[in-house]
């Protein structure tokens, strides 16, 4: 019994160590509302903060939405890799709450027998979109990860610069995003 205990007060105390360390930054802020059938189609990724799982992406990014019809959404992403090839990863996004405003939203790319587990899901949290859906700032609430993506393969400069001024005001560090430009042609870094 003891050794029960033991094992247990040294898992407690791993899961606490290894526990991400609490943002003091504000809550973040999302839109008042998404249409999940407005939002899906194409959209290609403009610029993104770097992340391990896109570490191999580097031209055209794109994210494909379509409903599944059980208030589900399926996420199909696919980009274009440093060795010419084509990277492909297929999910499905739920919201992540019951108010039915669709801007917090949560992802997984994890089978699903898998998506029982709690921390397999991911958030993406809409932070603004464009009132005709052509652009969208996607983040989450630690400020870890943050997309902008865009109905076609470029994006106007003040429309950029105004996102990045949204990211900065919600406390991204927008100096670190990369910008992957037209069909993922390096773009300009944001000045």
């Amino acid at each position: 019994m003891k050794k029960l205990a033991g094992i247990a007060v040294g898992l407690l105390s791993l899961t606490l160590w290894a526990a991400p360390p609490v943002s003091a930054a504000p809550p973040l802020e999302t839109v008042a509302r998404v249409d999940l059938d407005r939002y899906q189609g194409r959209w290609f990724e403009i610029a993104r903060l770097p992340n391990f799982f896109q570490r191999k992406c580097v031209g055209e990014v794109t994210a494909e939405y379509a409903p599944i019809g059980d208030g589900t959404v399926s996420v199909h992403n696919r980009c274009v890799t440093g060795e010419g090839g084509v990277a492909e990863v297929t999910g499905v996004a739920r919201p992540a709450d019951r108010s039915g405003t669709n801007a917090r939203l949560e992802v997984s790319f994890l089978p699903k027998w898998l998506r029982w587990i709690p921390f397999t899901w991911g958030d993406y949290w809409v932070i603004a979109l464009g009132e005709d859906y052509d652009h969208v700032l996607v983040g989450t609430p630690d400020r870890g990860y943050l997309w902008v993506l865009a109905r076609t393969p470029t994006l106007s400069n003040e429309v950029y610069q105004a996102l990045m001024d949204r990211a900065a005001a919600a406390g991204f560090d927008v100096q670190a995003v990369v910008r992957t430009g037209p069909a993922g042609a390096p773009a300009p870094s944001r000045k």
